[in-house]
């Protein structure tokens, strides 16, 4: 699993008729202490994550296994947003 924030979203007028249907989220990762990490994922989104929310991520056979996922061409998903990390660091 990834920590990630919602930074916006992907509309796609034309795509795989698998993801009809489905929000795009464009999410950063992130560290535990919410500071930006490099690169960016484009992500279903299982759970009504918003802007600037923090998410979990999962990818690659894990997004698959994700609610609403099943059988789509999915990389990443996110299936939950996080209220609290809580780390000794």
């Amino acid at each position: 699993m990834v920590l990630a924030r919602v930074i916006g979203t992907v509309v796609a007028t034309r795509k795989d008729p698998r993801l009809e249907g489905m929000k795009l989220l464009v999410v950063r990762p992130v560290s535990p202490q919410g500071r930006d990490e490099s690169g960016y994922l484009v992500a279903v989104d299982t759970v009504g994550a918003g802007f600037k929310e923090q998410v979990l991520i999962v990818q690659g056979s894990s997004a698959r296994m994700a609610a609403l996922c099943k059988d789509r061409p999915v990389d990443a998903a996110i299936v939950g947003i996080v209220d609290t990390v809580e780390s000794e660091r």
